[in-house]
């Protein structure tokens, strides 16, 4: 097995900044002084260099600021499922970013074009890359329906482009932010002088293409470790130019996390993120106070308008009734079948479109039945697994390659790659990173107090000896079915169908939240406290997704307005 392997660099970026510090004394000070040690910071000469005049973060493409703040979770005004999965808890979210809208056909499709460019799926060895990522457009097929139009054309042609992307399993949704954080930021490097220009288009390659956190942990093997690309910002060559034949030893001139520049990733958003920005109760404040309850995304307990200029008309796209999924044609129906086109219905008060309706929308947590407030009321997320870069021995960072790079046979026979070829190869974490911890003690944390060993009644405080495998499945807390799907050598599925009759759930870690109505959904569901769940590795023609991103810094850039 063939893999790449490089000693990290600890660099450091050149930011040509001055700033005052000031300390205690004026007489210790100097302009460009630390406030710490007195020494002069980014000295040309070397030294400590820090990005001084930093001032906020670059609002990412697509997407708009939400101001974090606390609010009652889970609080519906029916309960007609009589699910009681949704009690109401007190939660505070921090500020983050949200996409304006859900990511559509032609945000989704530009994903396809680069991998298909990149990993060629007529090459054998890259074919399963390109087909994990293809949605599954046969989810609009219906044993007594007509949908093959939607099945032919719905995903790559234009009349559709600017509709929710469907048949995107929640897998995909990740990779498809994975990918996105990877592009932004290396469009932000090459406007900062950081890459060479267009080489985005000209240059890259499977076995050369940019990865943030390759470029973050060792920037030398970044394309491939192509040094006519990944430029030296700041170092001077033998010409005296900037950037052209620098010096191999020059230190200190690639872009990391003290720049500025790189921004966070791009992921899916928490339950508790998405339900926040739904509501956008900002809409209903007076002082400290949230005036009433919203229903729905905009204000008002109906799903028509009270606006004179567009009184009765429908303020999402979703099913009014059996047979009704749109309305008597002509005036005043919700203007839409299937989907709609982002962006066809107002806004709420965050500015975020279709937090109702169009299609329901993948969230980043495991679903349970109770939210664990308990726990935790802060930023509250089920499905932490923490990972590591893979580091050998010798104190090596290995890259993943198509000699090793490893792939997942979803339920459905799906063959979907774990990681692209030039980035880091991930590890769970061990006892190096939990060892006297208090805040976590695991890699996985998806069935933390809700799932795991000790949250079962057969759980023994006092016994220290490991359960065998059989005993695992009889105490498990979550008796869900346990399929398997693999593939021979010959590429034919072996599938193991659980078929105990004894299975009581179909909740597992497995399954992820998913929000808001759709256009298949009665008026019920596009109340946001509203939860449902789906396998993870499975997609439908009514959920999409769309991206958030944690701010850094304040909590807001704006002056607080007393109104």
């Amino acid at each position: 097995m063939k893999s790449i392997k490089f000693k990290a660099l600890p660099v450091l970026i050149a930011v040509a900044a001055t700033v005052s510090f000031t300390s205690c004394s004026k007489k210790g000070s100097s302009k460009g002084a630390s406030s710490a040690t007195g020494w002069k910071i980014n000295d040309k000469k070397g030294g400590f260099q820090y990005n001084a005049k930093y001032k906020k973060q670059e609002t990412p493409p697509g997407m708009v600021p939400v101001e974090g703040g606390t609010f009652t979770m889970g609080k519906v005004q029916d309960d007609v499922m009589h699910d009681w999965n949704n009690s109401p808890n007190q939660q505070h979210v921090q500020s983050f970013f949200m996409d304006e809208t859900e990511v559509t056909n032609f945000m989704y499709t530009e994903y396809l074009f680069w991998v298909k460019k990149v990993f060629p799926p007529t090459e054998e060895s890259y074919k399963n890359i390109y087909d994990g990522v293809v949605p599954d457009t046969l989810v609009w097929r219906n044993r007594l329906g007509y949908n093959e139009t939607m099945t032919l054309n719905y995903l790559r042609h234009p009349a559709y482009a600017n509709y929710p992307v469907v048949g995107v399993n929640w897998i995909q949704a990740v990779e498809f932010s994975k990918w996105r954080t990877d592009r932004v930021n290396e469009n932000i490097l090459e406007r900062e002088g950081f890459l060479k220009k267009d080489a985005k288009i000209t240059d890259v390659a499977a076995d050369a293409n940019f990865s943030t956190e390759t470029y973050l942990a060792a920037p030398t093997q970044t394309y491939g470790g192509n040094e006519e690309i990944v430029l030296q910002k700041g170092a001077r060559g033998s010409k005296g130019k900037k950037g052209e034949n620098a010096d191999e030893t020059a230190t200190n001139v690639y872009a990391q996390r003290s720049s500025g520049l790189i921004l966070p990733e791009y992921r899916l958003p928490t339950e508790a993120e998405w339900e926040y920005a739904a509501l956008a109760l900002v809409g209903n404040r007076e002082y400290n106070l949230y005036k009433g309850q919203k229903k729905y995304p905009w204000n008002g307990q109906y799903t028509r308008s009270g606006k004179r200029k567009k009184r009765g008309d429908q303020l999402a796209n979703f099913k009014q009734g059996k047979g009704d999924y749109g309305g008597i044609a002509g005036w005043s129906d919700d203007g839409a079948d299937i989907t709609q086109y982002v962006k066809a219905y107002a806004p709420n008060d965050f500015g975020l479109y279709d937090m109702a309706g169009n299609v329901a929308e993948w969230v980043a947590d495991v679903y349970r039945p109770i939210v664990d407030d308990e726990a935790n009321d802060f930023n509250y997320y089920r499905g932490n697994v923490y990972l590591k870069n893979k580091i050998g021995e010798d104190g090596t960072v290995e890259l993943v390659t198509m000699d090793n790079i490893a792939y997942d046979t979803l339920s459905n026979g799906k063959i979907v790659a774990r990681n692209f070829p030039g980035q880091i190869a991930q590890v769970p974490v061990d006892e190096n990173e939990t060892y006297l911890r208090t805040q976590f003690s695991t890699s996985d944390n998806r069935n933390y107090r809700d799932g795991d060993r000790q949250s079962t009644r057969y759980f023994d405080f006092g016994n220290t000896e490991e359960e065998s495998e059989a005993e695992k499945d009889k105490h498990r807390m979550y008796d869900s079915p346990e399929h398997s799907v693999s593939r021979d050598s010959l590429g034919d599925l072996l599938k193991q169908y659980d078929k105990s009759n004894d299975r009581t759930t179909l909740v597992d870690d497995n399954v992820r939240v998913y929000k808001g109505g759709s256009w298949r959904d009665r008026a019920y569901w596009l109340d946001p406290a509203s939860r449902r769940y789906f396998p993870q590795d499975m997609s439908t023609d009514y959920i999409g997704f769309r991206c958030a991103m944690s701010k850094v810094g304040p909590k807001t850039n704006k002056k607080k307005a007393r109104n």
